[in-house]
Formats: C-alpha cells, sequence, structure tokens
C-alpha cells in the first residue's frame, strides 16, 4: 500500500482519537477516554510504515499540520468553538505547508 495511505490513515485515527478524548470530558467519561486510546494507538502502528518509506520530518510535518487543520475544524463545527480572523490565517498557513510538502516529497 502506498505509504500517503498509511499517513492518510493515521492523520484519520489521530483526528478521531481527538474528538474522542474531547468527548471523554477530561476522562470522566471513561469509555470516550478509552477509544481515545485506542484510536491513538492504531494511529502509531498504522504511521510506522509510512515513516519506512517517506522522511521522518515530512511524515511528522503532514501529520501534524493535517491533524491540526482537522481538529480545528472539529472543535468549530461539532462543538462550536471560536476563533479569530487571525487564528484561521494561521491555520491554513500550516495546511499550505502540508500540501506543500505533499507535493515536493517522493517516496524513497
Amino acid at each position: 500500500m502506498n505509504a500517503w495511505i498509511f499517513l492518510g490513515i493515521a492523520i484519520a485515527l489521530e483526528v478521531t482519537g481527538t474528538f474522542l478524548l474531547k468527548l471523554s470530558d477530561g476522562f470522566e467519561k471513561w469509555h470516550w477516554g478509552m477509544l481515545s486510546i485506542l484510536c491513538y494507538s492504531a494511529c502509531f502502528w498504522v504511521l510506522a510504515p509510512a515513516m519506512k518509506v517517506l522522511p521522518v520530518g515530512v511524515v511528522y510535518a503532514v501529520w501534524a499540520g493535517v491533524g491540526i487543520v482537522a481538529a480545528t475544524a472539529i472543535g468549530v463545527f461539532a462543538f462550536d468553538e471560536k476563533l479569530a480572523a487571525i487564528q484561521y490565517f494561521c491555520i491554513v498557513l500550516v495546511l499550505v505547508g502540508a500540501v506543500g510538502l505533499k507535493l515536493t516529497t517522493a517516496a524513497s
């Protein structure tokens, strides 16, 4: 399977884990917290094959960058969190950087 697909799945699992962690309300709702741990564990398991092929710095930057953008979107749409215009601008810069890394990195 393509390393970028593994990376995409890892990002989806990480964002899902973050969403579930928010739902856990500081682990007061333990079942959401446990599902969060499961998602994070699966995320790292799926991330490992991507790191075998792609540069670690690129994998980490894309994983973190896209995760930030996705987690922000979930916060805004699912939890009605508010951000200032400058915060949106900075998050767009993170996304542009992640896309730039994807477009300029070949798997080895």
